[in-house]
């Protein structure tokens, strides 16, 4: 080895004694070196759930609601109840597809027992 070590010329010897030149990868019992890729994997689609207006749900029970099943201050959900009385629907979150309809499932079902017909959908975004 004239003028150099092996650490200077970036190959490096391995533990079974053969030479690897750093380059990141599995090798294969045959020599070939095989690239290691990543999975591209896509974040799950995302479902908003929205409540819809009607003319029987009293406002104080979609505060309630909303509140109750997303989390939402007093303020909040005073803001998305009047969006829903003015506008026809309103958006209470944004989720996952098997949490968004667990939401929906949880509205309709208190809206029912306290026979309100408060609807709840999901509609993905």
């Amino acid at each position: 080895m004239s003028g150099g070590h092996a650490w200077d010329s970036g190959v490096s010897q391995s533990i079974d004694g053969g030479w690897s030149s750093g380059i990141m990868g599995t090798k294969s019992r045959d020599g070939t070196v095989l690239e290691v890729k990543k999975a591209k994997v896509k974040p799950p689609p995302m479902f908003k759930v929205l409540l819809l207006n009607d003319d029987y749900t009293p406002m104080e029970f979609v505060v309630v609601v909303l509140q109750t099943f997303f989390s939402m201050s007093r303020e909040k959900a005073t803001q998305v109840m009047l969006k829903v009385h003015r506008e026809g629907m309103g958006v209470c979150g944004v989720y996952p597809r098997d949490i968004a309809n667990t939401k929906v499932e949880q509205v309709r079902n208190y809206a029912q027992k306290h026979q309100h017909p408060l609807q709840c959908v999901m509609e993905e975004t």
